[in-house]
C-alpha cells in the first residue's frame, strides 16, 4: 500500500489506523478525508514524537463537505481506500442521519475511489451485519457491505467487530456497561480493541489476496 485514503480518522478505529499507517514503511502517503479542519496534533493525540515527524512527510489532510467530494477526484487517486466511518443513532439524531453516515458516505466514497483506480477497499462494518436483519443497525451495515461488494473491487476486507474497546472522547453509558460485562460473553461476541480492528484490516490489505475477505470478531482478537 503506497497511497491510502482514510475516511473516519477522528474515530476510534480510524485514529488507530492512521497511526499504524504512518509507521508502515511501505506507505508513502496517507490522505485523510475530513469534513472539518482538524489539527494534526488532534488527530495523533499523545502519540510519540517520531509519529508526528512521520506525519510531516506522509500525511495530507483533505477537507471538504462529503456532499462536495466529487469536486476533488484527485484525492481519490490512491491504491487503497480505508473507511472507518460510523456513528450511533443516538449521536446522529435519527435513523436517516445514521444511515447517511454508515451507508451513504461509505458507499459514495468507495465508489469514487474505485472510479479513480483504487484496487483495495478496507472497511469497518459490524458483527451481525446482514441486509435482511430485523435490527436497523445490522441491516444498514449489511446493506453497506452489499453495496460495496457490487462495486467490483479486486480486493475488499471487511472487519466485523463486536463492541469496540478503546479511549473515546465521548461517554457512552451502554458501551461502558457492555465493556464491563464483556467477560461474560462468548468469544465471538467479546469486546475487541479498536487497535486490533485497525491492525486486522491493514494486515489483510497488505496481503492483498483477491476477493472478498470478512474479518470476524474472533479473528480480530488475534491481532497484535
Amino acid at each position: 500500500m503506497h497511497r491510502v485514503l482514510l475516511a473516519g480518522a477522528t474515530g476510534l478505529v480510524g485514529g488507530h489506523a492512521l497511526r499504524q499507517l504512518l509507521q508502515m514503511p511501505s506507505v508513502h502517503e496517507v490522505r485523510v478525508l475530513l469534513r472539518r479542519p482538524v489539527a494534526v496534533a488532534e488527530l495523533l493525540g499523545s502519540a510519540e514524537h517520531e509519529l508526528h515527524a512521520l506525519a510531516q512527510t506522509k500525511l495530507r489532510l483533505c477537507v471538504t463537505a462529503f456532499e462536495q467530494v466529487a469536486q476533488h477526484l484527485d484525492w481519490f487517486e490512491v491504491d487503497t481506500f480505508l473507511c472507518a466511518l460510523g456513528t450511533t443513532i443516538k449521536k446522529a439524531g435519527s435513523q436517516a442521519a445514521f444511515r447517511q453516515v454508515d451507508f451513504d458516505y461509505p458507499v459514495q466514497l468507495a465508489h469514487l475511489a474505485r472510479s479513480q483506480g483504487a484496487s483495495r477497499c478496507l472497511v469497518v462494518s459490524a458483527l451481525g451485519a446482514n441486509p435482511q436483519a430485523k435490527v436497523f443497525y445490522n441491516r444498514v451495515k449489511g446493506e453497506m457491505e452489499a453495496a460495496v461488494r457490487a462495486q467490483g473491487w479486486p480486493h475488499v476486507s471487511v472487519a466485523q467487530p463486536s463492541l469496540l474497546a478503546g479511549d473515546r472522547a465521548e461517554f457512552r453509558l451502554g458501551e461502558r456497561l457492555g465493556l464491563a460485562l464483556g467477560f461474560l460473553l462468548p468469544a465471538a461476541y467479546k469486546p475487541v480493541q479498536a487497535a486490533q480492528v485497525a491492525a486486522g484490516l491493514l494486515a489483510s490489505g497488505q496481503r492483498n489476496v483477491p476477493g472478498w475477505h470478512v474479518l470476524s470478531n474472533t479473528a480480530l482478537h488475534g491481532m497484535r
